[in-house]
């Protein structure tokens, strides 16, 4: 068995008449976490949602070596993909286990989708305190825990996480990446991780991608691209 999840090849993606990604080749292996960075306009949601099918797309997706690149999002979904999207698409108006039990939509294991709450639970204990209250009303953090967990109900094999950090305190966000690094190693979830904070992402991810107005312009471990000095200077801050 190949130790690739998923493989991206040609990755062309459009909206309307504007193409935002020019040909992009990639891969993440197998309980591994990679990391894209770049700056605003980069391209980089727009990965996400070509891989979920969320956007006009030709090229190569696939996943375990099936191609999924001509499926759509719902199907997609049932493969094992989950996507946290940026600003974390919670159902507002819905309690937190309603918002979990819409993340498990697509499975028939009662059992399973009874264990995958309390293990969510178990991770974010804050959210099982507040397991009947809308999800409008929880804290910006609360509402990046219900999305991660959101996801999980699915038991995906690959997590698409989309700017997690974002808009959240300092201490919160360092809490969330290290509930994220221990989901990774204990329930072997792989992830494709979208950060702007670049020292973030490359704590967590063991390989990066550097993408520039569409286009990847740099590859390596975490810790070659974290002594490039281009990304030191502009990324790092270093």
């Amino acid at each position: 068995m190949s130790d690739i999840l998923l493989e991206v090849q040609g990755l062309h993606a459009s909206y309307g008449q504007s193409e935002v990604l020019h040909g992009l080749d990639f891969t993440l292996k197998r309980g591994g976490i990679t990391a894209i960075l770049g700056a605003n306009g980069a391209g980089k949601t727009t990965t996400l949602r070509a891989i979920c099918g969320l956007v006009a797309r030709r090229g190569v997706v696939l996943l375990e070596g099936e191609r999924i690149d001509a499926r759509k999002t719902e199907q997609i979904t049932r493969l094992g993909v989950a996507h946290v999207p940026d600003g974390r698409g919670t159902f507002i108006d819905l309690t937190v286990e309603e918002n979990l039990r819409l993340g498990a939509y697509a499975r028939r294991d009662r059992a399973g989708v009874a264990q995958d709450f309390e293990l969510v639970y178990g991770y974010f204990p804050k959210l099982a305190e507040r397991r009947t209250q809308q999800a409008g009303t929880l804290s910006g953090g609360e509402q990046q825990m219900l999305a991660i967990s959101r996801a999980l109900m699915l038991r995906p094999r690959l997590l698409l996480l989309d700017e997690p950090s974002f808009g959240l305190a300092p201490l919160m966000v360092k809490g969330i990446f290290a509930i994220m690094r221990r989901i990774n190693t204990e329930q072997k979830v792989s992830m494709l991780l979208v950060e702007q904070n670049a020292n973030l992402a490359l704590d967590l991810a063991d390989h990066a991608y550097l993408l520039e107005t569409g286009r990847i312009v740099l590859a390596g471990s975490s810790g070659e691209i974290r002594k490039d000095d281009s990304v030191r200077r502009a990324y790092l801050g270093t």
